[in-house]
């Protein structure tokens, strides 16, 4: 393959059209503002809290809970590391939803190993003597 002699846009036989996928973006942005929103809730803490996970310039996060810009490279890394909404949003996107199911799971699996641990130490401490 090479290069074309004049213009800026690769042929089209290797999928690129030339044009940015604007509806597709454009549905990104507004997702991961709703998926912002419903974990942190559309207030300035939750601002304050975006920026100390990212390390992004407050204005910058304004403007992804707002939906005018979205997160991009390591700033949406960030954000899918602390939240479990981006990440399913992000997931979900991504056509990958079995896999937010599988980290449900696992999390559940742990929450019922813990609740098992708490009813054993429950038992020890009647068993082994008197609870006052």
């Amino acid at each position: 393959m090479s290069f074309p002699k004049k213009g800026k846009f690769f042929p089209k036989e290797n999928g690129y059209n030339g044009k940015d996928d604007h509806q597709t973006n454009g549905r990104f942005v507004e997702e991961i503002a709703s998926a912002l929103k419903r974990s942190l809730g559309d207030s300035r803490g939750g601002v304050k809290t975006v920026v100390a996970w990212t390390g992004a310039n407050e204005k910058t996060v304004k403007n992804w809970f707002s939906g005018t810009y979205g997160p991009s490279g390591a700033h949406l890394i960030a954000l899918a590391r602390h939240s479990d909404e981006v990440l399913g949003t992000f997931l979900a996107m991504a056509g990958r939803e079995e896999l937010m199911v599988a980290i449900k799971l696992a999390a559940a699996e742990q929450a019922v190993e813990e609740l098992l641990e708490a009813v054993r130490q429950l038992n020890r401490g009647k068993s082994g003597g008197t609870i006052s």
